[in-house]
């Protein structure tokens, strides 16, 4: 398998400033679990409900993506099933775990391998509003994946990137065919197979060039990351 050397260009998406009009997708199983993060209501990424009060996204989303200082939990927002400017639920962060290895590098070189983070939510989302998404199987090559996000010229609608697969991947790095845009950080990477409904397996991190052509990249998710990073929240 090649390396994630061979990445021509690595860009971190930096959470999105807000100034697009909406496009709408089709139904996905399980969509509402995705939500957009305002961050300090001027800018934006993508999250995964994965719990009742747990939420997955991207590390670098945890930052203002204009000045790199880190945001308080409270200025995060998470709009739950967002869908022509109306969420199925909305809270506030309480709490912002990023991966143990990350630290962020301001407009600098994606950090890739640890861009991952967990948001506890301040009051639970009930199962009958909103059902969490499951999560966590095991990828290779050439598996077959899609990505549901918010991004800068979808901000009020989810958008699905479908079918994309496995290019290589590295440790907890993974590379894969997904086009994505500003926005898109932290947005779920779903295994859709065997007919069941989707479960994240990695979170969206960066966009990329390789071999020509447009790749994002992504943080695995595993399973002993995740309860690392609940015992720290």
């Amino acid at each position: 398998m090649r390396a994630i050397r061979l990445l021509a260009t690595l860009v971190t998406l930096l959470p999105a400033v807000l100034h697009a009009e909406a496009n709408v997708t089709g139904k996905l199983p399980g969509e509402a679990a995705v939500g957009r993060l305002m961050l300090s209501g001027k800018a934006m990424c993508t999250g995964a409900l994965i719990s009742p009060d747990l939420v997955l996204t991207a590390a670098h989303c945890l930052y203002d993506p204009r000045t790199g200082k880190k945001l308080q939990p409270h200025q995060i927002e998470f709009q739950a099933g967002l869908k022509r400017g109306k969420a199925k639920a909305v809270r506030k962060v309480s709490v912002a775990t990023a991966h143990p290895d990350y630290i962020h590098n301001h407009k600098g070189k994606a950090q890739v391998g640890s861009d991952i983070a967990l948001l506890k939510l301040g009051t639970p989302i009930a199962k009958n509003s909103v059902l969490p998404m499951r999560y966590g199987a095991n990828l290779s090559s050439g598996d077959m994946l899609g990505v549901l996000s918010y991004t800068i010229s979808n901000r009020t609608d989810p958008i699905l990137e479908y079918p994309c697969r496995v290019l290589a991947r590295q440790q907890e790095t993974l590379v894969m065919s997904c086009e994505v845009n500003f926005g898109a950080s932290g947005a779920p990477v779903l295994a859709l197979t065997n007919g069941n409904n989707p479960a994240v397996v990695s979170v969206v991190s960066a966009k990329a060039a390789m071999g020509g052509k447009n790749v994002s990249v992504g943080t695995l998710l595993s399973a002993d990351t995740l309860r690392q990073m609940i015992a720290g929240g």
